[in-house]
């Protein structure tokens, strides 16, 4: 029998021997810098003409690792693979495929600072950033090995006289899973195996700004022991791997974690019905979120700025739980403003490499440039309250800047940035705030910071996002505790993490045997 799930704890750095293994780790990860990584096809390395050049954001022409990029043909080779694998995959004894699923989190969690070594090298995650996304992928293979488990076997239905009557769940087929690059290990991992230990076969496409996190990820997971075929990685280009993937007819249903764009692009292909399929895709789609904390004049202004620095600007603000709206009611907008501005020109802006860094590299060059231009713009929209300082040369560095003065409808108000900025918008009232919150296309997640119980218990009705946080930061779900999905634009609001999650990859098939 196994243990109870429970996330598994996070690293203390302040602590003189996690800090070590910590140093260890990245200096063991700078000796292996500029890899090269193949495809994984039907059990086989494969490689490729193509190749995409990984860089470290923090430090320019660094190379990280050199990944193989899959083609058109070799995407058609991948779900042929899969196929064939699903035939005994899905026939696998559950309890089994979880199984591969315990050993597969048994082997990260050993090797934990490693795997956060690479996410600070290839994303510029901090030392807690990076742990607690390493951390949150070894949650889901626990949680979901456990839930695949409950999952098993006939369900009880209604009892009949002269019949009997059971539920089953079974597995799809082959699916597509297409990861972002902001979380290249967490979320590709709960993507693929949930799919997976479900009785699923999987070809998998990574950001191709985070291939080598990815290729390392696939690679434990094969040594934890599952089959040949079971999971094929294909990094490459949107063109020749994702478009492929979702219109293959083969292909049963496309899980996507990204921008909304694609996801709404995802969507519409996934709809149409190519020639020799046989069913409707399924789609699992998590998509974008511009979130807003909401402070009251009954809360503790000191931590609800804690709050609102740590949700704006942890890992740069590249997250879409990420807290981009700062929201608060005129009678202490100056004083929440002031402090979250305080705090703000106090994170230090550095390589990520370094355990006093507060804010490493966003992805890349392009992703700073477009940052800063949604900052020149907003200037112009609100007021600079915090901006510039101190940021190093060589990476592509943004400096976590405050404007205030931002009217609800303006673009900074209104669209996802993915970088470190924060718009301060003023409200009347309480209810106020709560229309200003739910007046944008997302509904991620929310924060409210009041000690009112009315207004928790109107912002619990009226709040209308998939993930709402009443006195603590608006990021850092916790796998099992608080499933993971937003509304409207944010997505289809698919719980990872959560008990509805596995069974997205699982149809129900009910058995009847009259005597």
């Amino acid at each position: 029998m196994l243990t109870p799930y429970q996330p598994l704890p996070l690293a203390d750095f302040r602590q003189p021997d996690e800090a070590e293994r910590m140093r260890a780790a990245l200096a063991s990860v700078a000796g292996q810098l500029g890899g090269r990584y193949p495809l994984r096809i039907g059990g086989h390395e494969v490689w490729s003409a193509e190749t995409i050049v990984s860089g470290n954001p923090a430090h320019d022409g660094q190379v990280v690792g050199t990944v193989a990029a899959a083609g058109t043909d070799h995407v058609l080779a991948a779900v042929d693979a899969a196929t064939r694998a699903f035939e005994d995959w899905s026939r696998t004894d559950p309890d089994a495929r979880a199984r591969c699923l315990l050993k597969a989190a048994a082997l990260l969690r050993s090797r934990i600072h490693e795997y956060c070594a690479w996410l600070v090298c290839e994303v510029s995650k901090t030392w807690p950033e990076a742990y607690a996304e390493a951390a949150e992928a070894v949650d889901f293979m626990e949680y979901y090995a456990r839930e695949m488990m409950r999952l098993a076997g006939a369900h009880p239905v209604a009892p009949y006289p002269g019949e009997e009557n059971e539920l089953r769940y079974v597995p799809l087929g082959v699916g597509a899973v297409i990861a972002p690059w902001n979380f290249p290990l967490a979320i590709l991992c709960g993507m693929a195996t949930a799919a997976a230990v479900a009785g699923n076969t999987v070809v998998a496409k990574p950001s191709s700004s985070s291939p080598v996190v990815a290729a390392r990820l696939f690679a434990l997971l094969d040594e934890a022991g599952f089959p040949a075929g079971v999971l094929n990685f294909v990094p490459g280009a949107g063109a020749q791997v994702g478009d492929v993937l979702v219109s293959h007819p083969g292909v049963r249903f496309v899980s996507f974690t990204g921008s909304r764009e694609v996801g709404v692009r995802i969507f519409g292909m996934a709809a149409e019905v190519h020639p020799g399929q046989r069913w409707l895709k399924r789609t699992v789609l998590e998509m974008g979120g511009k979130d807003a904390i909401i402070v009251d004049s009954s809360a503790d202004l000191s931590s609800a700025a804690d709050g609102v620095v740590a949700s704006a600007f942890g890992f740069q603000g590249q997250k879409c739980s990420a807290c981009s709206r700062l929201i608060v009611v005129e009678d202490v907008h100056d004083r929440v403003l002031d402090a979250v501005a305080d705090r703000a020109m106090g994170l230090t802006v550095g390589d990520p490499a370094d355990r006093e860094t507060a804010l490493g590299a966003v992805i890349d060059a392009r992703a700073k440039a477009r940052i800063d231009a949604v900052i020149a713009e907003g200037s112009t929209a609100g007021r600079l309250v915090v901006s510039g300082g101190s940021t190093p040369a060589g990476g592509a560095f943004v400096p976590p800047t405050v404007i205030a003065d931002v009217a609800p409808d303006a673009r900074i108000a209104q669209e996802e940035i993915f970088g470190p900025v924060l718009a301060v918008l003023k409200a009347r009232d309480f209810q106020h705030a709560l229309e200003i919150a739910n007046c944008t296309d997302y509904g991620l997640t929310g924060g409210v910071y009041s000690r009112d119980r009315r207004h928790l218990e109107l912002a619990r009705r009226e709040f209308h996002v998939g993930n709402l946080y009443f006195n603590r930061k608006c990021t850092g779900a916790l796998v099992g505790v608080q499933p993971f999905g937003g509304f409207n634009m944010s997505g289809t609001n698919s719980k990872a993490g959560g008990p509805d999650y596995v069974g997205l990859f699982l149809q129900a098939k009910s058995i009847t045997e009259r005597f």
